[in-house]
């Protein structure tokens, strides 16, 4: 068995005639998945060896073969080549001659290849600076063309279908109260979970009531929003707008005329301006619901003392300012959507980079917004 299992190794030997010829004898399978010798093992040799005035092959011992042998033919050859060694191909198999010959039948271009070029650490740090001033120039640019749509509207003069508003606004509201839901329950019972453990020290369970209310209407609901509408309706509107791209939809509407930030981003803009302040007025109730249920189970709270708290801890402007936060979270996601949307590549997996890219823009945009409208607010004293 050992005999056999060598008989099939590729290997192979080198024999110097004395008019110059060295001889290549290959044994054994070469087929791939064996362990093939490589082209520059018999560089070596031949570099090694005196004047060398042509290669020629030795194949009676070899077993089979398959494109293993070829792609190792072909290195030799080009070896040949390179050195001003001829190459006699006329002893090796028919049908490997008859494969190199229509391989060789057209030349390689030059610069087809590609080269592995090493980027210094200043290239890098420019090309990325390029990038992200250009980025940036360009969101400028379609928040510019946002803001002229938007105009537009308030004069009559915007070109888009109602029903495609009305559409987006079922997408973005009714649709998204189950996950809204489920999200903003979680979140109440998590922070009155967390506020319980701390208050119930000092016996002051009842304020569990006054950081979860607080905490919900003012700031929570609508980030907590924000953020499922970000990885749910921000990236729809990136994969349906890509997706647009990638079919020629919106060149079609240029064509015809039709400005696609007024046919296609203003209704979007519009639906989730409209729904945000909404879902997060129903996510302040969801999470103070969960807050509740905390309170009565693990606290001894009665419903009417944790509603009683509730009401006299959250004010008037606690709302109006999650309310503002919930719409301009809105709006951002619905810009980031769409932007990246239409900044999409014309493949699926640049479509795929886009959905990508508008989830981590709404982020960031909503935390970054929530930093300025609390600082903003903190200067009020609001």
């Amino acid at each position: 068995m050992a005999s056999d299992k060598a008989l099939q190794k590729a290997d192979l030997s080198l024999l110097r005639l004395a008019d110059g010829t060295l001889t290549v004898r290959l044994s054994g399978e070469w087929k791939l998945g064996k362990q093939l010798p490589q082209g520059e093992e018999l560089r070596g040799k031949i570099e090694s060896a005196e004047t060398v005035s042509r290669l020629t092959f030795d194949t009676q011992a070899m077993t089979g073969w398959d494109s293993g042998l070829i792609t190792f033919l072909m290195d030799i050859i080009d070896l040949g080549s390179e050195m001003h060694i001829p190459v006699e191909k006329d002893r090796l198999p028919a049908g490997v001659q008859r494969i190199l010959t229509l391989a060789s039948a057209v030349p390689e271009r030059k610069g087809v290849r590609r080269k592995a070029t090493k980027t210094s650490f200043v290239d890098r740090v420019g090309e990325s600076s390029i990038a992200f001033w250009r980025s940036s120039l360009e969101m400028v640019g379609f928040i510019g063309e946002a803001s002229v749509a938007f105009m537009r509207l308030l004069v009559g003069k915007a070109q888009f279908r109602p029903s495609d508003l009305l559409l987006t606004m079922q997408e973005c509201g009714a649709q998204a109260l189950p996950i809204v839901s489920l999200i903003s329950i979680l979140v109440g019972i998590i922070l009155a979970f967390i506020g319980a453990i701390q208050l119930k020290i000092f016996g002051a369970q009842i304020y569990v009531a006054s950081l979860v209310g607080i905490g919900m209407v003012r700031a929570l609901a609508a980030v907590m929003t924000g953020i499922i509408m970000a990885g749910r309706t921000g990236a729809s509107f990136a994969a349906q707008l890509g997706t647009m791209q990638v079919n020629e939809e919106i060149d079609a509407l240029k064509t015809l005329g039709i400005s696609p930030m007024e046919f296609l981003v203003l209704p979007r803009m519009l639906a989730l301006f409209f729904m945000m302040p909404l879902l997060s007025l129903y996510a302040d109730l969801m999470g103070i619901i969960g807050g509740l249920i905390i309170g009565v189970s693990m606290l001894d709270l009665s419903f009417m003392e944790y509603y009683n708290k509730t009401c006299e801890s959250v004010h008037l402007n606690d709302l109006w300012v999650g309310l503002f936060s919930a719409a301009v979270f809105g709006v951002l996601v619905a810009l980031a959507g769409c932007l990246r949307g239409m900044q999409s590549g014309r493949s699926a997996s640049a479509v795929g980079e886009a959905t990508t890219s508008a989830v981590v823009t709404s982020i960031v945009s909503i935390v970054v917004a929530m930093a300025v409208i609390t600082f903003v607010c903190n200067v009020l004293h609001i």
